[in-house]
């Protein structure tokens, strides 16, 4: 028997790695009752089965517009149940940068037969239609990163949403929830959407402060590990070094890598010495990116964030062996070069991954030098770690 696997699941520290994810959805919200009651003063003529309801909400990178809304969204569900049915859908639209995408996301989301392909944008919404007249229910949108769409696909998709009802003798069909990190994200749309949207229905998200960033990493750490495993001390440091920035997603990730880092040397508390934080780091790539990448990008991807984790670049020619290592791991059968390269062509034009040309150091030609500077590798390679291995 492989002793060093007695090490898996012996962990001294963590208990619950699930709260440490960007996508963990607290209890409570830190930080936010007042937006979440100005969010509910823009709502609080939900209950009516004749309304509808638009927000706009934008924020810096880590500022939790999308824990927001998730919390909000939960909420509202239940504050409503019994009276009038809520329906949450929420769409990424890094993810889904297309009119055409972000319509078949609502339309799985509310129903997962319904068809991939042919289908127009205007049978699309209508087809929705159907299905929340045929539940009874009012379907709450939430259009994240919504700019990325608007600036690849127009805004026509938004203001068709807006109009749903119109010309139809219909009525509070859907609310709908747009958020951006871009503040001067009204500037995209044209005046009839900006009347639509109304003036009152814009909120803006601060930045955290150090005691909010805090909280934040005491609220995670409490969550996911042995009470008595980390202390204030550690706590302080990493809120200390969130707070430049006041993005709570470094908080998250320093707390994460100190944590692995402790179980790594066997101990059983976290010490301020294993907070390490990075001197490159841009987040600006949320990790359920990932989520809805092909299975063999998911791969390419994985291999690149093992590598990335030990050193600061990875050439294309080891990406692609660990590529391959990766998919006899996961029973996969690996891709030709071709698509391979394909792929990592795709993920860099997604932001995931950086590449420039450099000269060989073996023959001749040049070969391509793979970095990540938008998102840890270590996080990236959990969730992917974590996807790949429930498909």
């Amino acid at each position: 028997m492989a002793g060093y696997l007695d090490r898996i699941g012996a962990g001294k520290i963590l208990v619950d790695r699930s709260p440490l994810s960007y996508d963990w959805t607290p209890n409570t919200l830190v930080g936010r009752d007042d937006s979440l009651s100005e969010l509910a003063s823009i709502f609080s003529q939900i209950e009516n089965p004749d309304t509808s309801c638009k927000a706009v909400i934008t924020g810096p990178v880590g500022s939790g517009k999308t824990v927001l809304t998730q919390v909000f969204a939960n909420d509202l569900r239940k504050h409503l149940e019994g009276r009038r049915k809520i329906v949450h859908v929420h769409v990424n639209c890094r993810n889904h940068p297309s009119g055409p995408q972000v319509l078949q996301q609502i339309a799985v989301s509310l129903d997962e037969r319904h068809p991939e392909r042919g289908f127009s944008a205007g049978e699309m919404i209508q087809s929705i239609k159907r299905y929340l007249r045929t539940h009874n229910a009012h379907m709450l949108l939430v259009l994240d990163e919504v700019d990325v769409m608007i600036r690849r696909d127009s805004t026509d998709l938004i203001y068709r949403l807006l109009r749903i009802d119109e010309g139809q003798n219909e009525r509070g069909t859907m609310s709908i929830i747009l958020v951006s990190q871009d503040a001067s994200l009204l500037r995209l749309f044209e005046p009839a959407i900006i009347s639509r949207l109304g003036a009152s229905s814009r909120m803006n998200l601060h930045p955290y402060n150090r005691d909010e960033l805090l909280q934040i990493a005491r609220q995670r750490a409490e969550a996911s590990c042995i009470k008595g495993s980390i202390g204030e001390d550690v706590l302080g440091k990493i809120a200390r070094y969130a707070a430049e920035s006041g993005d709570a997603r470094l908080a998250i990730e320093l707390l994460e890598a100190a944590i692995i880092r402790a179980e790594r040397e066997g101990k059983g508390q976290v010490e301020t010495g294993d907070i390490h934080p990075s001197k490159m780091r841009s987040a600006s790539v949320e990790p359920n990116q990932v989520d809805d990448l092909s299975e063999h990008k998911k791969l390419i991807l994985l291999a690149i964030c093992r590598r990335l984790k030990k050193e600061d670049v990875i050439s294309s020619g080891d990406a692609l062996k660990l590529y391959h290592v990766v998919c006899e791991e996961f029973g996969f059968e690996p891709r030709g070069y071709t698509t391979f390269w394909k792929h990592v062509k795709s993920l860099e034009q997604s932001g995931m991954i950086e590449s420039q040309t450099a000269s060989a150091t073996k023959g001749r030609g040049r070969t391509q030098h793979i970095t990540m500077s938008n998102m840890s590798p270590g996080v990236l390679e959990t969730r992917l770690s974590s996807v790949l291995s429930s498909n």
